[in-house]
């Protein structure tokens, strides 16, 4: 997974520190941005095959950041994971409706689930082979999608 790059955009250095570890360990190419504007220039120039995105950040809050990106003809194709202390219903469905792809309540999953949610979305969504053959094409209709949201 060295050719799949991830941009986190996470505030809090101690937590973007082990998380973009934890990336880099599990083979992911990761970058990472510590404010909402550093995050989308990161984005709209290094054009990662993720982004993971905090919600509370100084500069520009994720929400903004989403919007932005998802507006954008050169971001809007790039998933987003919302990766976010904020666990409201209102929150996760703001986020879904942005054009977020999941919403993951940091409180609420161990570090080492997150990874391998991370890698399940890669495995199931993005893999070239996966999108190639028929099989999977009729499986991935029939796969019910779910969404990491605890209430």
């Amino acid at each position: 997974m060295k050719n799949v790059k991830v941009l986190l955009i996470e505030d809090d250095e101690i937590l973007s520190k082990v998380i973009f570890e934890e990336l880099k360990d599990a083979g992911f190419g990761a970058i990472r941005a510590f404010d909402g504007e550093a995050g989308l220039k990161m984005a709209k120039s290094s054009k990662p095959d993720l982004i993971l995105l905090d919600l509370i950040l100084p500069k520009k809050h994720g929400l903004d950041v989403l919007k932005e990106l998802k507006s954008s003809p050169v971001t809007a194709n790039i998933p987003v994971i919302i990766l976010s202390m904020l666990g409201q219903d209102e929150d996760i469905k703001k986020g879904l409706k942005l054009g977020a792809n999941d919403y993951i309540v940091k409180s609420q999953h161990p570090l080492a689930e997150i990874i391998e949610k991370i890698k399940d979305f890669f495995a199931k969504e993005q893999h070239p082979e996966a999108k190639k053959s028929p099989k999977s094409k009729s499986s991935k209709s029939k796969r019910t999608k779910v969404k990491i949201v605890n209430k």
